[in-house]
């Protein structure tokens, strides 16, 4: 993946000096619509399925497409959107890098090259004026901590300021790769929600096992996933155990690890953003490391920035 633009051939104007505005612009309203459906649609699918797991429509096969397509998507985001595009904990052969991007994209919480510009931008103000959804930007009150928490779990998704990709992600949009696949992020959102149908409907040869499978697999999949991505902004910048030297409020939050992939063990990846490990001390699950050391393993990922004993030393809590 190319890591800078490529410098241009005449000469830097005043506007082109200095760092660039953090915002770029303000989203449009057939944009900002359509984050609301992305949001809300699966969230209210999440809401229906407690009922209806009582009754009628789950089986075995929703279970299984739900676990498959959970792990594609989830995995997605958390290897290839946030360790290796955003921090680039590791380098991907070609094959690699785009599919994860589509891995991630399929998890319906954006193009790859707006959701790196925004987690890049949470690190560079993290937990101060600037970060995109920090629950302390309110004050520590209980009523400010209460708006704090929806703002930082998802209320910040509906405000319409866009992060600046060209100060951000500029090492992305320079990749003609990257670029090509983030505009065809409506084909995967359809081949996201489509794809556990047309397998419901194979494996059970029914127009009902489509229906349910659509319905499980595809958007209480999707509701699913983007509450246990967006309880890493809210609830692990809140509560938890913060063995690590971070400057912000990032702490480990246990009961999230597995369903997250590791992400919860959030300390660790502030204080050192660019390791492949959040889950570094003993009995610390991180599903996400392991598929970068498979990676590793099969010749696809390389230059593998793993934890050591002087690189975790210079970070512990314990100095301070």
């Amino acid at each position: 993946m190319t890591s800078t633009l490529e410098s241009r051939s005449t000469p830097q104007g005043p506007e082109d000096r200095g760092p660039k505005p953090m915002i770029e612009g303000r989203r449009g309203h057939a944009e900002q619509f359509g984050v609301y459906v992305f949001v809300i649609v699966p969230f209210l699918a999440l809401l229906a399925a407690v009922p209806l797991a009582w009754g009628w429509g789950l089986g075995w096969v929703d279970v299984a497409l739900f676990v498959a397509f959970y792990y594609v998507a989830g995995l997605g985001v958390t290897v290839g959107f946030h360790r290796y595009f955003t921090h680039g904990s590791f380098k991907a052969n070609r094959a690699l890098k785009i599919g994860l991007a589509i891995a991630g994209m399929m998890a319906l919480q954006g193009p790859v090259i707006v959701w790196v510009a925004d987690h890049r931008r949470h690190h560079a103000f993290s937990d101060r004026e600037g970060d995109p959804h920090s629950p302390w930007l309110f004050g520590s009150g209980p009523v400010a901590l209460a708006k704090g928490f929806w703002h930082a779990h998802m209320g910040w998704l509906f405000e319409r300021d866009k992060t600046n990709a060209q100060r951000f992600a500029p090492d992305l949009l320079a990749d003609e790769d990257l670029v090509r696949v983030d505009k065809l992020f409506p084909l995967w959102t359809a081949i996201s929600l489509l794809a556990p149908a047309v397998l419901g409907g194979l494996i059970t040869m029914s127009w009902m096992g489509a229906l349910s499978a659509f319905f499980w697999a595809g958007f209480v999949r999707v509701a699913f996933l983007h509450h246990v991505t967006w309880s890493v902004n809210s609830i692990c910048h809140m509560v938890g155990d913060r063995p690590f030297a971070a400057r912000d409020r990032s702490a480990n939050v246990w009961a999230l690890a597995i369903l997250s992939f590791g992400e919860s063990w959030h300390n660790l990846h502030h204080a050192d953003p660019t390791c492949a490990r959040h889950g570094v001390k003993r009995g610390q699950i991180d599903t996400s490391a392991r598929v970068i050391w498979m990676f590793e393993k099969f010749g696809w990922a390389t230059n593998v920035r793993w934890p050591n004993e002087q690189r975790l030393a210079r970070i512990s809590a314990k100095k301070q």
